[in-house]
């Protein structure tokens, strides 16, 4: 059974510490507190939080034995309560609360791992303390003979508690600022794997440092270099023991988009070189390196095309090959859609069937949500924006990489009519700045094909290509909120052409208080038969690389 509580060492942290109890315990976490030898005034505060109707247990050891001494001291209590992991959290405040829930999310669905956050730093932290985390990391590599371990010095972890006292009590392990990387790296010698997840750090202002740089400096050059010969000295065991990576449902806010910042800036200057066709040819080895390496995205691709063949009678199962042209059609789709900031794209290069309604709501600028999605490449219908100069398309992208990659684009082209604003969440002031831009009559752009980015809410699942995918409900009710009319955008790429397929939705989405769950799912319903649809006839043109389908997760 697992049963999670959280241990918190501290020694002289006092400031903040109330704070990171009352998030533990709104994640209704049982907290051991172990107050390493803390003088006046931290000790009285701290013990000030022992509380156990309250589910929170302060332990006073009365002599500064270091942070493994405290977090073992934890450890052994919560074990003799029954329980099984124990949350590992410093008790200054660095690390981001938020966070817990997905560290506990990936404990529960793997009780056998170690878990542990992968440090994303803003600019406080120091430069030297930047490169000492460096250097260990690379030591670490070393001694595990893997790279499975990203980060071996964040004290923000979940750990299975046999396991951990179970190393403390037969191997030698650092009682100090050692701790956190030895243990790290004895359990995994044991055969537990690590998955790492990312989580933002602060140091905040006038926060304690208890690191001694000359005394902990020694201390960790001594666990490397014992580390090192014990490995050496157990290398079949080593080997043996190594455990694999543990398959993990990959949320697709999550996936770093590797090398973005340089493979757009490499992208621009070759396509201002070379111009289109050369930055392509270019572009093969750059492509065939994300393909070999991306293991995630290949998957994804690998699923989608089994549904289409699928759908399609088609047998067997989607080649290497096929998941090759996929990767390659994504990089076509990229280099098109930097070709369009440019204005390279006009109106000449589009096919527009419903041409005439567009025009219409121009002249009468007459506001609309769009439904967008991960297929095709509507950023293409820009080139619309150039018929008349009084259009304005908005789009609210969920991640920071679809901001900096727009703010990318703008730095090569100033005169951009698209305004890319992003939203993590959508609350009451992002639909009123939306009613305000539909009624000027600006065109919103939202991608309706992705879930929230805080996880499982507000989902409906709705059948697409013949098995259930979890769909946002949250486009359809602010649209219900705007009462203004919702079409579907789609740009696909036909040979040197484009064909923007502009379809109604609805002229005013309503959503009744009775059946509400019901209504909002036909309106899904009706955007994912579009989207099926297309993606039918153009199957190599889905670019939604991760995993979408239900089953997959």
């Amino acid at each position: 059974m697992y049963k999670p509580c959280a241990v918190v060492p501290t020694h002289n942290h006092y400031l903040v510490i109330e704070k990171v109890v009352a998030g533990l315990r709104a994640q209704n976490l049982p907290v051991f507190i172990v107050d390493d030898g803390s003088p006046e005034p931290a000790r009285g505060a701290i013990q000030g939080l022992h509380d156990p109707d309250n589910q929170v247990f302060v332990t006073r050891l009365h002599i500064n034995q270091g942070k493994g001494v405290a977090v073992l001291t934890g450890f052994r209590l919560a074990e003799e309560a029954g329980y099984t992991h124990a949350v590992q959290v410093d008790a200054d405040g660095q690390h981001d609360e938020s966070a817990l829930p997905v560290l506990l999310g990936l404990s529960a669905d793997h009780p056998e791992a170690l878990i542990s956050g992968q440090p994303i730093y803003d600019d406080t932290i120091p430069k030297s303390r930047k490169i000492a985390r460096w250097l260990t990391h690379v030591w670490v590599w070393v001694e595990t003979l893997s790279l499975q371990i990203k980060d071996s010095m964040c004290g923000y972890r979940v750990y299975p508690l046999r396991e951990s006292l179970a190393v403390a009590d037969e191997e030698t392990v650092g009682t100090r600022m050692d701790f956190d990387t030895e243990i790290m790296v004895r359990l995994f010698w044991r055969g537990t794997p690590t998955i790492m997840t990312p989580v933002k750090v602060t140091y905040p202002e006038n926060n304690t440092s208890n690191f001694d740089v000359v005394g902990d400096n020694i201390r960790i050059t001594k666990m490397h270099t014992r580390l090192v010969c014990n490995m050496l000295l157990r290398l079949p065991s080593v080997l043996k023991n190594r455990p694999a990576q543990p398959k993990i449902a990959s949320k697709w806010a999550t996936i770093d988009e590797r090398g973005m910042a340089w493979g757009l800036n490499f992208l621009a200057k070759t396509y201002q070189l070379l111009g289109y066709r050369a930055c392509w040819w270019v572009m093969q080895p750059v492509l065939l390196y994300f393909f070999a390496t991306g293991h995630v995205q290949r998957q994804a691709s690998r699923r989608y095309w089994q549904k289409i063949y699928r759908q399609t009678g088609q047998g067997g199962e989607p080649s290497l090959w096929r998941l090759w042209t996929h990767t390659r059609s994504f990089g076509r789709m990229a280099l098109d859609k930097f070709s369009a900031w440019m204005g390279n794209v006009g109106l000449e290069d589009l096919i527009i069937p419903n041409e005439a309604i567009i025009d219409h709501m121009i002249e009468e600028k007459k506001g609309a949500l769009i439904f967008a999605s991960h297929l095709g490449n509507v950023e293409i219908c820009r080139a619309l924006s150039k018929r008349r100069s009084n259009v304005k398309i908005t789009v609210f992208a969920h991640t920071k990489h679809a901001v900096k990659f727009n703010e990318l684009l703008s730095a090569y082209n100033p005169d951009a009519l698209m305004d890319v604003v992003q939203v993590d969440d959508m609350g009451p002031s992002t639909a009123v700045d939306l009613q305000e831009r539909v009624e000027r009559g600006e065109w919103v752009i939202i991608a309706a094909d992705r879930t929230p980015v805080e996880g499982e809410k507000r989902l409906s699942d709705i059948v697409f290509l013949g098995k259930k995918a979890p769909f946002s409900e949250g486009p359809v009710i602010l649209a219900s909120l705007l009462k203004c009319p919702v079409y579907s955008m789609l740009c696909m790429k036909e040979g040197d052409k484009y064909r923007v397929l502009f379809e109604k939705i609805s002229d005013q989405i309503k959503l009744p208080r009775k059946n509400r769950k019901e209504a909002i799912a036909q309106e899904i319903t009706a955007y994912a038969t579009i989207l099926e649809r297309t993606c039918l006839d153009y199957p190599d043109q889905w670019y939604n690389f991760f995993d979408f389908w239900a089953e997959d997760q």
